[in-house]
């Protein structure tokens, strides 16, 4: 049976450089929600049900949450697409769990008990989550994939383009590391 190691067994050049990986969960920011999609695979392909509204038009899984509009958005590899945030709207972003894409969520709401959190969610990637995004979170995305990428998004408010709801924030806005894929 093999004894266990100490600091003392390893090569001393890299002791100092040697770190436990941090497991404690990460700062959530205030009122994003995660949703679990169902993704029901099949001998010949798959489905999945990406909202399931009422008789009101709200979505189930979001009180008070109506859809106005369906967008698409194409992402391609190395592409990096922030910040921006809206006013007056809130939005889901879904990813097809055979494309990937990076979230990248940000706390910018005065007032907030998460003010200044950045949080970040992998969409897609083998996952079929959906990520519910409250009016005043500044959010975007990266791509690491090395392929295109979709993200589909469910918006409470359509788009006028005579007043857009669309504010932006330089990219490198929470720093150009935010988003750079971990090196580890």
């Amino acid at each position: 049976m093999t004894q266990p190691l100490s600091d003392s067994a390893i090569d001393p050049h890299l002791r100092d450089k040697v770190y436990e990986q941090d497991y404690s969960p990460k700062p959530a920011i205030a009122g994003i929600k995660i949703l679990k999609i169902k993704n029901f695979v099949g001998e010949n392909g798959d489905f999945s049900e990406l909202l399931r509204m009422n008789e009101s038009g709200e979505a189930e899984q979001l009180v008070g949450f109506r859809v106005r509009q369906i967008n698409r958005s194409k992402q391609y590899n190395k592409a990096i697409k922030a910040w921006h945030l809206h006013y007056n709207q809130d939005e889901v972003w879904y990813v097809p769990p055979d494309e990937h894409l990076l979230l990248g969520l940000w706390d910018v709401r005065e007032g907030s008990e998460t003010k200044g959190i950045t949080q970040k969610i992998p969409l897609g990637g083998g996952n079929s989550i959906a990520v519910y995004i409250p009016r005043g979170v500044a959010h975007g995305a990266a791509n690491f994939s090395g392929k295109k990428a979709n993200v589909y998004y469910f918006v409470n408010n359509q788009f006028n383009p005579d007043n857009p709801d669309e504010h932006r924030l330089p990219w490198d806005a929470a720093g150009k590391e935010f988003w750079e894929a971990p090196k580890e």
